[in-house]
C-alpha cells in the first residue's frame, strides 16, 4: 500500500487507456473506430474538424472496466485493511486514467499547394506517454497519506492537506526502506550499484549510497574513435581504450 505502489497502478492504467485509445484509431478492433470527440470551441472556423483522431473516450471506459474489475470483484469487511487497500487501488486507477484524458490535445496537419497551409484538418492526438509519466510521477512526489474510516472510507492521516481530488494518488502505508535488499518488499537495495560521485540527484553517492559510503575503481573502456568515412560507403573506426574512475555504494 505504499506510494511506490500508487504509482505502479497508475501508470498501468494510464498505460492501458493509451494502447487501446490507439488502437481503436488504427483500426485494430471492431468495437471501436476513430475518435468522436466534439469540435473545440476555441477552434477557428475555417479549420476543418474530423481527422481520425485517438478514441480517448472509449480507451478511459474500456479501462474503467477492465482494470477496476480484479478490485471490485470482493466483498471486503467495512473498515478494514483490504477495504482500505481496495479503495487505494480504484483512486489511482482514475488518476492514472485521468491523466491520460487530461494531456490528449488537438492535433492538426496543414493543407495547400506547397505548403500554404490554407487549409487545416484537425483531430484529438495521446499525449506522448513520457508526458503522462512525468505528470503522474508530479502526482507521486505529492501522495497523500490515506487511512480507512470506521464508515470505509479513505480519509486523510493529516487533516491540515486539502483532500486529494479524482487526479491525485494516495497511499495507506508507509514505504519500505528501499535502502536495504528486502525480498518480501521486492527491494533490491542499493548495495553495489554504480554511482555518480560529482552528482546531487538520484544518481548521486550520496542519495544511492545511503550514506553508508561508496568504493572507488579503476575501470578500463574500450570505444570506436577516429571513425572516417570512406568512399563508398562505409565508416571505419580504430577502437580506443580509456581508464576511468567508477564508484560503487558500499
Amino acid at each position: 500500500g505504499s506510494r511506490e505502489t500508487a504509482f505502479t497502478y497508475a501508470v498501468s492504467a494510464a498505460g492501458v487507456v493509451n494502447a487501446i485509445s490507439r488502437a481503436c484509431r488504427e483500426g485494430e478492433l471492431s468495437s471501436c473506430g476513430c475518435s468522436r470527440t466534439a469540435r473545440p470551441k476555441d477552434l477557428p472556423r475555417d479549420w476543418l474538424w474530423g481527422g481520425c483522431g485517438d478514441n480517448v473516450e472509449y480507451g478511459y471506459r474500456f479501462a474503467k472496466e477492465f482494470v477496476d474489475a480484479k478490485e471490485r470483484e470482493k466483498n471486503y469487511v467495512k473498515g478494514s485493511e483490504e477495504q482500505a487497500r481496495m479503495l487505494m487501488n480504484l483512486q489511482n486507477n482514475e488518476a492514472g486514467r485521468r491523466a491520460v484524458y487530461k494531456l490528449a490535445d488537438v492535433a492538426c496537419k496543414c493543407h495547400g499547394v506547397s505548403g500554404s497551409c490554407s487549409l487545416k484538418t484537425c483531430w484529438l492526438q495521446l499525449a506522448d506517454f513520457r508526458k503522462v509519466g512525468d505528470l503522474l510521477k508530479e502526482k507521486y512526489d505529492s501522495a497523500a497519506a490515506m487511512r480507512i474510516s470506521r464508515k470505509g472510507k479513505l480519509e486523510l492521516v493529516n487533516n491540515r492537506f486539502n483532500m486529494p481530488t479524482q487526479e491525485d494518488l494516495v497511499y495507506v502505508d508507509p514505504s519500505p526502506d528501499y535502502c536495504l535488499r528486502n525480498e518480501t518488499t521486492g527491494s533490491l537495495g542499493t548495495q553495489g550499484r554504480l554511482c555518480n560521485k560529482t552528482s546531487e540527484g538520484m544518481d548521486g553517492c550520496e542519495l544511492m549510497c545511503c550514506g553508508r559510503g561508496y568504493d572507488q575503481f579503476k575501470s578500463v573502456q574500450v570505444e570506436r574513435c577516429h571513425c572516417k568515412f570512406h568512399w563508398c560507403c562505409y565508416v571505419k573506426c580504430k577502437k580506443c581504450t580509456e581508464i576511468v574512475d567508477q564508484y560503487v555504494c558500499k
